[in-house]
Parts: C-alpha cells; sequence; structure tokens
C-alpha cells in the first residue's frame, strides 16, 4: 500500500522544489520516491491549470460519486430481488418468508 502524506507535508515539498532545491536532494533529505516528488509535482500543474487533466478536487468528487453508485447499484439490486421474489400477490404470511429468505442472502 503507497504511503499517504499528509497535504501540509506535500506543500512544503513542493515550495521547496519551487525554491529551487533539487528533486535528488529533497529525495535524499526527506527519504520519499522520487516518483512520489514527480507526481505532485505534474498534479500541482494539473492544479493551476499548466497542463491538462483532472484536477485535486475533481479526483475527490469523482471517487465520492463513485462510491454512491456502488451504493445505488447495491440497493437497486436489493430492490429488484424483492420485487422479483413478491412478483405474485403473496399473502401476509408468504411475505415474512420472502422478507427471510432476503435476509438470508445479505440483503437489508
Amino acid at each position: 500500500m503507497p504511503r499517504s502524506y499528509p497535504p501540509e507535508f506535500r506543500r512544503k515539498v513542493l515550495d521547496l522544489l519551487k525554491a529551487g532545491r533539487s528533486v535528488a536532494d529533497l529525495v535524499r533529505d526527506l527519504q520519499i520516491s522520487d516518483q512520489t516528488v514527480y507526481t505532485w509535482r505534474r498534479q500541482e500543474l494539473i492544479d493551476t491549470g499548466r497542463l491538462p487533466g483532472i484536477a485535486s478536487r475533481d479526483q475527490v468528487e469523482l471517487v465520492a460519486a463513485r462510491r454512491r453508485i456502488a451504493e445505488l447499484e447495491t440497493e437497486l439490486a436489493v430492490h429488484r430481488r424483492a420485487a422479483e421474489l413478491l412478483k405474485e400477490a403473496v399473502p401476509p404470511k408468504g411475505r415474512y418468508a420472502a422478507i427471510k429468505q432476503l435476509a438470508a442472502e445479505g440483503c437489508r
């Protein structure tokens, strides 16, 4: 799993780059991957509009949207399964059996 750095640390590294420090110096002194520094520098250029790409704020929204879509797809699958089980007119006692079956399948 990739190591996660706080935003303040990332900002400090980018500021040091702007101040004229080399990537090799930062890698040696801060013990971080050179690829991490290059990735941060590239994302900074994207965020400031100097390179085409997806800005950081848009990436956060995209991740949240994908997570919400997955939740909604799961919810839809549950509703479809329930509708399938209750397709016919089921007497009240039969509904309890269908609910019990859904619960056994892990549907909430």
